[in-house]
């Protein structure tokens, strides 16, 4: 279920499979495991019948018995714990959505998969069906948060053309979307942002929020000025911009990652690097976030191994925030820690590689303005 504790650690989604056939229940929550928690069922009924929460989607085969010879997606969205929840159907020849309600008289599914498919296909329909649910909620939130999100989520989706092309990342345009982050948390409705992006399934995006929420939250409470704010929160949001080209199958992937893969993942420092350097006018604070972030005071980070006398505050607040966010966020390989078993992870196992001073102000910052405020 969608689900998180304060401090927005997010849970592993579930994924309702409904089909008669148990080998094709078994094929396609094999294909769903590494990314959610699946519950299988042989028909409707007993999936309405034993569903106790919502499910993020349902995924039925288009042949499934419905009770009373009902409409199939007609009766899905008469169940109450099914009410809102996305539904693809999957269909064995090519037809349109729109030819399901007209030769049936069947209310539309939310999308088709044609049979077979690709495994990719099957993960890509979900999650894209998962955050066009997410990023609808978003009507619901305060204007400041809405928009913080909304554009933050627009120039994100841009980041991968902008590095395949070598075209610039305008530091204005940059700037002019991170303002409304600026505005909601000088106005204390940050938690809005966080809570807003539990359960999207773009985790690079999630992340990436994140780090720049926490982190503008950050020097705020310290008395940084607004220019050094939205140094905190563009760097937050582009301190990854690397990974926008980094094979998926490798950032996401479930098992261990071989010394090849992890080499890979450890170059998006330098592509971020390597991308901001081409352009003039991005600030020097965004480029030691992007590049330092994963540098440790006792020299075991990467890419440089940078030392103790090396890095600066920022460097060291950006470390500090970007470990914190990832621990207490889900990936497919790992689940979220809470907030108290992250900081407990960075105090006792970290202790020589974070600046403990700041993580310690990081702490009762995160704990008074967060925990307090039920995020």
């Amino acid at each position: 279920m969608h689900a998180g504790n304060a401090g927005g650690a997010i849970y592993r989604s579930l994924v309702a499979v409904i089909d008669e056939n148990a080998g094709n229940r078994d094929e396609i929550a094999k294909a769903l495991a590494s990314f959610y928690r699946v519950a299988d069922y042989p028909d409707v009924e007993m999936a309405i019948g034993r569903l106790r929460t919502p499910p993020a989607a349902v995924v039925v085969d288009e042949r499934v018995r419905v009770p009373d010879r009902g409409l199939l997606v007609r009766t899905l969205r008469d169940a109450h714990v099914l009410k809102d929840v996305p539904i693809i159907v999957c269909r064995a020849r090519s037809r349109s959505i729109e030819d399901i309600g007209r030769t049936s008289g069947d209310v539309e599914p939310d999308a088709l998969l044609e049979k077979p498919f690709r495994r990719s296909e099957l993960i890509n329909l979900v999650s894209g069906l998962i955050n066009r649910k997410v990023e609808d909620g978003w009507a619901h939130l305060p204007p400041g948060p809405q928009k913080s999100l909304r554009e933050t989520l627009a120039i994100f989706h841009g980041f991968a053309d902008l590095i395949e092309h070598g075209e610039p990342l305008s530091q204005e345009k940059l700037n002019a979307t991170c303002a409304p982050l600026l505005e909601v948390v000088t106005a204390s409705q940050y938690q809005h942002v966080l809570r807003g992006v539990r359960g999207h399934d773009n985790y690079s995006y999630v992340h990436s929020v994140r780090v720049a929420t926490l982190l503008t939250l950050f020097g705020f409470t310290i008395g940084l000025k607004e220019s050094a704010l939205m140094i905190l929160a563009t760097g937050g949001l582009v301190h990854d911009i690397g990974k926008m080209v980094i094979p998926h199958h490798v950032l996401n992937k479930p098992g261990k990652l071989t010394a090849e893969e992890w080499a890979v993942v450890r170059g998006h420092v330098k592509l971020s690097s390597d991308y901001l350097r081409k352009f003039s006018d991005v600030p020097k604070g965004v480029l030691t976030i992007a590049t330092q972030h994963h540098e440790r005071l006792d020299g075991s980070g990467y890419p440089n191994g940078l030392t103790m006398d090396k890095l600066n505050d920022l460097a060291r607040m950006a470390a500090i925030v970007d470990v914190f966010a990832a621990l207490t966020e889900r990936r497919t390989y790992k689940a979220a820690m809470t907030p108290d078993e992250a900081f407990a992870l960075m105090t006792e196992e970290m202790a020589g590689q974070l600046d403990l001073r700041l993580l310690k102000l990081f702490q009762e910052i995160f704990h008074d303005a967060v925990v307090r405020e039920a995020v």
